[in-house]
């Protein structure tokens, strides 16, 4: 592979690419969002897209665009071309077979069943090979898809709506509407990005909230896991979710054999996970870490943790937090009004939790703050 020196056109070409790769944003999970442009005598004569799994990949797609005037390009892709059959046939062949002469990706893939292997199946059939053009650029499309490859664990993305003093909820447990319809509107994309939303059992119990995906355009019965954090399986049968599109699940650290059963009646899956273990102790409160390594197994790539402050203050605490996505509104709720995140045992400020924000932008007449929790595990 070489390493040579890109030019300002391979950056454009690449910047391009990846721009298109982000019209999958909604809908390629669990796979990753790819883009590819292949440009031949300075023209781009192909631009393709990975739309949904099951579907062609990327360059697949910019191929069928390009047709025979691909042999002798450059194919500029954001993510190493695929060299194993999964759903479908392996790129890499695809564009050895369209007599394509030159390959710049962005970034390695992490999948251990790719991982090198497609530059080096093109590189054997004398194909010029470049690599970490836009490279930072590139990871930005697939944080969850990328940490799932190489720890075993989904993204982990926590949503907050606070007033300005911090507040989350009135003492009574009402909260609707913190923040105006512009970020509520932002959360939907949130949520169609992820492949599970997790909530706490009371936040079911007080809202009896939907947690579906509502944006014009994508299909309706397309719905992420949702995902109710119920350690004594309290969760109401009437809970309105059970009656929507998509799947619930409910994971509980204790045994109650009839009420299981009662909820699978309703609809949802019931999964038992072993206790939390605190300084050596099991306490019958699920374990986040294992809920995360179980959904991770179900191919989950990015998680959406939208409840309330003890279950989100948890997820901190433990440092499973990959990025924290606070919506601030221009109001005061007041002393007596809930936090935003309730972390017990930060006391000094040696304790206190580090963030970066890498982010902030005006949604309406909110703030959407964004912040990477350095704390969180590889």
């Amino acid at each position: 592979m070489t390493s040579s020196t890109f030019s300002s056109d391979d950056t454009r070409h690449m910047a391009r690419a990846i721009q298109i790769a982000r019209q999958g944003l909604f809908t390629t999970h669990p796979n990753p969002r790819v883009g590819c442009v292949i440009v031949k005598n300075d023209d781009v004569i192909g631009e393709g897209w990975h739309k949904v799994a099951g579907q062609g990949h990327a360059e697949v797609n910019a191929l069928a665009q390009a047709g025979g005037e691909a042999k002798g390009a450059t194919a500029y892709v954001t993510l190493e071309p695929c060299s194993h059959f999964g759903r479908t046939p392996p790129c890499s062949q695809a564009l050895i077979d369209a007599g394509i002469s030159r390959v710049i990706s962005a970034m390695e893939d992490p999948n251990p069943k790719v991982s090198g292997n497609g530059h080096r199946m093109l590189m054997a059939q004398g194909i010029e090979v470049s690599c970490g053009l836009l490279n930072e650029d590139a990871k930005q499309l697939n944080p969850g898809f990328i940490k799932r490859m190489t720890s075993q664990a989904p993204w982990v993305r926590v949503k907050s709506a606070m007033s300005v003093d911090g507040r989350t909820a009135m003492a009574s447990g009402e909260s609707q509407w913190i923040t105006g319809p512009s970020a509520r509107q932002d959360v939907q994309r949130l949520r169609a990005r992820s492949e599970a939303i997790i909530t706490g059992v009371q936040s079911v119990v007080i809202d009896d909230p939907s947690l579906t995906v509502r944006i014009e355009g994508l299909d309706p019965e397309q719905q992420p896991l949702r995902v109710v954090l119920d350690s004594q399986l309290r969760m109401p049968v009437s809970a309105k979710m059970l009656g929507l599109p998509g799947k619930t699940l409910v994971v509980c650290a204790v045994q109650h054999p009839e009420r299981q059963q009662a909820l699978e009646i309703a609809g949802a899956e019931v999964l038992c996970l072993p206790g939390s273990r605190i300084n050596g102790e099991i306490y019958p409160k699920v374990d986040l870490a294992a809920l995360l390594s179980e959904l991770a197994s179900r191919e989950v790539n990015e998680v959406l943790v939208e409840t309330g402050a003890t279950t989100a203050g948890a997820f901190m605490q433990q440092g499973l937090v990959d990025e924290w996505v606070l919506y601030m509104a221009p109001t005061l709720m007041g002393s007596d009004a809930r936090p935003v995140l309730s972390m017990p045992g930060i006391n000094t400020m040696g304790d206190k939790i580090p963030l970066t924000m890498t982010q902030v932008t005006q949604i309406g007449g909110d703030l959407r703050i964004t912040y990477a929790a350095p704390s969180a595990k590889a």
